[in-house]
C-alpha cells in the first residue's frame, strides 16, 4: 500500500510518544514500511531534569537505513526545555523519528503526532 492523498484522509488519530533519552539514537516514532499511513509529527519537547548539568540532543528520520539528523547536539541547559520544531514534518513508510542525548537519563522528549489513514 502506499503513503495515503492526507486531503482525503479517513482516519486522522492524535497520539504522544514519551521516553527518557539514552546516548544510543533510538526510535521514538516508526511508521512501518507498507503500513499505508503518514504520520506528522507537530511538537517535539526536550526537557533536561537535571538541576544542574546540561545535555545534548540529537534527533534524526531514518530513511531507507540512512541517518538524517534535524538536529545535531543541540544543548539542552539544566532545568529547562526545548521545543524542537516550528514547521510540522511528515514521516513516509518506513522511517523512523530517532533522539538520543549526551548522558543518560539526564533528557526526557515528548513527540505529539497524527497518524493519518
Amino acid at each position: 500500500m502506499t503513503t495515503p492523498n492526507i486531503i482525503n484522509a479517513n482516519t486522522i488519530n492524535g497520539l504522544t510518544q514519551v521516553a527518557v533519552l539514552t546516548t544510543t539514537l533510538t526510535s521514538i516514532v516508526t511508521n512501518a514500511t507498507s503500513s499505508g499511513k503518514a504520520q506528522r509529527i507537530n511538537a517535539i519537547y526536550v526537557s533536561n531534569v537535571s538541576g544542574s548539568v546540561s545535555a545534548t540532543v540529537t534527533i534524526a528520520i531514518l530513511r531507507s537505513a540512512v541517518t538524517y539528523r534535524l538536529a545535531y547536539q543541540m544543548s539542552v541547559p539544566a532545568g529547562s526545555s526545548l521545543d524542537l520544531i516550528s514547521k510540522t514534518i511528515y514521516l513516509n513508510e518506513g522511517d523512523a523519528l530517532q533522539i538520543s542525548a549526551s548522558t543518560n537519563s539526564y533528557l526526557e522528549a515528548v513527540v505529539s503526532y497524527e497518524e493519518i489513514s
